[in-house]
């Protein structure tokens, strides 16, 4: 983490502090009271129903050795080591971005409507083979938890694997220029975020933005499956390099053969090579690619990316399987959802063929805009005679279970407004060797359901 003295933190924001604290040591930042641990850097932000300043106190209690401070906020803490800025938030972007400079470490910034967290993973899995990795943690991928990741990296950090997300247009732009990626992956295009930017042609701009800040030498890894990114590719990098399961692409899979709990994959490229990935699905195989890719860049060996890839640990719900008290296979995607990866998920329980049962527990997909209806009932559509049972859950569900029941009939599918409905129901279904797949948006919190089971 960042250990700097609080004359040298002032110099890097721009601030100003008093003569008396300028030897003051700081070691680390948090924005959060609850988080704070000896000597950090205390950061307080303004929200629109809480000021951190009303928290600085508090802060140095708790261990804090030194605090930003705003100019128009009154009352300064009289003695107190404060480093006096225009803005807390810019400051803080403003010193992850300097002490960013002062690190020797590569940075890979991964964006995407899907997959941004599990490619995340998969890549430092195999830089972490060669290299001293540090990466964004959890969901600290925004304009706040990126500059704090940063500022979390060790001194000697040699590959920093920054995620970005967004929800509007220039958060990425904003992301990506503190970041300055040597290496920039973008997943894909989904639907994620349609409430916001309207279309995925908003999205793919949106997405897109991610070059904004990418070193002039560096590289785009981008889907090439996807025709709004191809579209837009044009001269915005240097170097591109393409992924994806057509064989147009510069890394796509010669052949995919699902095992039980992990998917074996071979690709073609400076010859032929073998990869076992531990988790399910045709679309982390597709994600996988493009951590290839950046391995390869980083001077990474196929044999090394191997062994990388089958060591890796994916952040919890997803893809993340456990067994419940009758037997059964339980599925835990219960992170986040869209159209695009509800439906890899769909179509990955259909093509498990070594289940007693299978059933779907699905819940509303979130931040659709204003035709989330109908792409809950499409949705359902999809699930054809290959599933023996659908729980849905939640206000949008209810058009996903209608959508189901043209394929399946109304006694294979249940909608439900309570998780404990939904809970004794699945309890009444499961059995040895059935499977279970849970996904839904966040906000449904449906791995309650799998904590129940």
């Amino acid at each position: 983490m960042i250990k700097r003295t609080l004359a040298e933190i002032a110099a890097m924001v721009k601030g100003q502090i008093h003569d008396s604290v300028k030897d003051v040591m700081v070691a680390g930042v948090t924005n959060d009271t609850r988080k704070i641990t000896d000597s950090n850097l205390f950061v307080p932000l303004q929200g629109e129903k809480s000021n951190g300043h009303d928290h600085v106190l508090q802060a140095f209690e708790r261990g804090a050795s030194a605090s930003l401070w705003e100019h128009n906020q009154p009352n300064p803490p009289e003695g107190a080591a404060l480093i006096f800025v225009e803005d807390s938030l810019k400051a803080l972007q403003q010193l992850a971005k300097a002490y960013l400079n002062e690190l020797e470490a590569k940075v890979i910034g991964i964006t995407g409507s899907n997959g941004k967290t599990t490619t995340k993973d998969m890549t430092a899995s195999i830089l972490g083979i060669k290299y001293r990795v540090h990466k964004t943690n959890g969901n600290y991928n925004n304009h706040i938890g990126l500059p704090l990741t940063v500022l979390s990296a060790p001194e000697d950090t040699e590959m920093l694997i920054l995620e970005m997300g967004m929800s509007s247009r220039g958060e990425i732009s904003l992301l990506s220029r503190i970041g300055q990626p040597d290496a920039a992956i973008i997943t894909n295009i989904g639907e994620s975020h349609l409430l916001d930017l309207g279309s995925r042609e908003g999205i793919a701009e949106a997405k897109m933005e991610i070059v904004e800040g990418l070193k002039p030498e560096g590289v785009l890894i981008y889907n090439g499956d996807e025709p709004l990114l191809i579209n837009r590719i044009g001269e915005v990098a240097s170097r591109k390099i393409s992924f994806g399961r057509s064989i147009t692409n510069d890394y796509y899979p010669a052949d995919i053969q699902p095992g039980q709990d992990e998917m074996n994959f071979t690709i073609e490229k400076e010859g032929m090579h073998s990869f076992q990935l531990p988790v399910l699905g045709t679309h982390n195989v597709l994600n996988s690619l493009a951590a290839i890719a950046v391995g390869r860049e980083m001077g990474i060996s196929y044999e090394e990316i191997a062994r990388g890839l089958r060591e890796l640990k994916l952040t919890n719900m997803r893809m993340e399987v456990s067994f419940g008290a009758n037997g059964e296979k339980i599925i835990n995607d219960a992170y986040n959802a869209s159209p695009t990866s509800m439906k890899a998920a769909i179509e990955l329980v259909k093509g498990m063929t070594d289940a007693t049962k299978k059933i779907l527990v699905l819940g509303d997909m979130l931040e659709l805009g204003p035709e989330e209806a109908e792409y809950h009932y499409k949705m359902g559509e999809l699930i054809t005679e290959e599933i023996d049972y659908v729980l849905a859950y939640g206000n949008l569900s209810v058009n996903l279970a209608e959508g189901a029941k043209a394929n399946l009939g109304p006694e294979r599918v249940f909608h439900f407004e309570e998780k404990e409905e939904l809970v004794h129901k699945l309890k009444e279904l499961t059995e040895p060797h059935a499977l279970v797949l849970v996904k839904a948006s966040r906000g449904m919190r449906l791995e309650e359901v799998v904590k129940a089971l």
